[in-house]
């Protein structure tokens, strides 16, 4: 696209991240923690959220400036009624190459047909552990890890093919079960992804202390099962990418910390509530929703976005010696 617009830094917007609710089921720590969101926690109102002809407008003015990936996101997604409608919504509009959808799995067995019908494309899972124990802990609700093993499972018996499998790795907490993740998940076809523990807004308590950088990860693996490095699959792609050399699987690693990727980050994040954040680690969004229901036209609201993108200047994670104290948007409102 010859008009598409770029950032400051020179980055073009291909990626949106659509929030379809900033509620969830479970209560992750990096995220949102139960301590501070407890049971009487107040979620956004129905009429507070996008609903779906607006998700769906914005995507297609999205689609006019250059993205050709979108991804659904929550909070957890899945408690967005009648999700399959919105992904026939999106699948319809030109442009849209790929719809993506991470989920921490809990709803997903009886949701995997009726999204892939609809014409969802691939699915992340997150999935911090596989103990019982420990997972029931980190989903601070007590869920049960054999739920989300066989929706995954069953996602597979829906037609979806590759899995991506999250896995936020923290020091003292999960670290040692990075090597059983990839003895699992090897031969199944597909991917774990090994996140570095980042700091997500401001409520979860982070520490550098309890980052495992990725190298030392890689380290751990191969001595165990030997790696090599693979080819990013197009510029831009957060994790990097390894293959067991016994041909049995990949994995990735996405080293927000030890390796910033701010330099190659094309994605645009659209929050429940309508507001356009520019980066994962941002302090404050901009106000589509008011746009949309004031009557601008989609020419109006395209302006708006390509002036948003073209003054963008974000790269935290380069600078997030000097900036780490800044207030930042929660994850759970926007997505990972």
């Amino acid at each position: 696209m010859s008009d598409q617009p770029r950032d400051r830094l020179g980055r073009p917007i291909h990626d949106l991240r659509i929030s379809v609710t900033d509620s969830c089921n479970f209560r992750c720590p990096y995220c949102m923690p139960a301590e501070v969101f407890g049971d009487d926690y107040l979620f956004l109102r129905k009429e507070e959220l996008l609903t779906f002809e607006e998700i769906a407008r914005t995507a297609r003015i999205f689609a006019s400036v250059g993205v050709v990936k979108l991804r659904i996101t929550g909070g957890e997604p899945l408690l967005r009624p009648w999700l399959p409608d919105l992904v026939r919504m999106l699948r319809a509009i030109e442009g849209i190459e790929d719809i993506a959808l991470i989920t921490n799995g809990l709803l997903l067995e009886k949701m995997a047909e009726p999204l892939r019908s609809a014409g969802l494309g691939r699915l992340t899972v997150s999935l911090d552990s596989l103990r019982p124990q420990t997972f029931a802990k980190l989903s601070g609700r007590g869920h049960r890890l054999e739920q989300v093993l066989a929706a995954i499972e069953g996602a597979h018996a829906a037609g979806f093919g590759r899995i991506k499998i999250n896995t936020v790795v923290e020091r003292g907490v999960n670290d040692d079960e990075v090597v059983d993740f990839v003895a699992h998940f090897r031969g199944s076809g597909d991917i774990v992804r090994f996140i570095e523990y980042m700091d997500v807004g401001t409520l979860n308590g982070w520490s550098r202390s309890r980052v495992v950088p990725s190298k030392e990860l890689v380290e751990r693996i191969e001595k165990v099962y030997p790696l090599e490095q693979a080819e990013a699959n197009y510029a831009g792609e957060v994790a990097r990418r390894y293959r067991l050399r016994d041909g049995s699987g990949e994995i990735g690693f996405i080293s927000s910390i030890s390796e910033p990727f701010c330099g190659a980050c094309s994605r645009a994040r659209l929050s429940a509530d309508g507001k356009l954040y520019t980066c994962l680690f941002a302090r404050a969004g901009h106000d589509l929703m008011t746009l949309l229901r004031s009557g601008a036209t989609d020419g109006e609201i395209e302006q708006t976005i390509r002036s948003i993108w073209s003054s963008r200047a974000d790269r935290y994670s380069e600078e997030r010696l000097s900036a780490l104290k800044n207030q930042k948007v929660e994850m759970f409102r926007i997505g990972g």
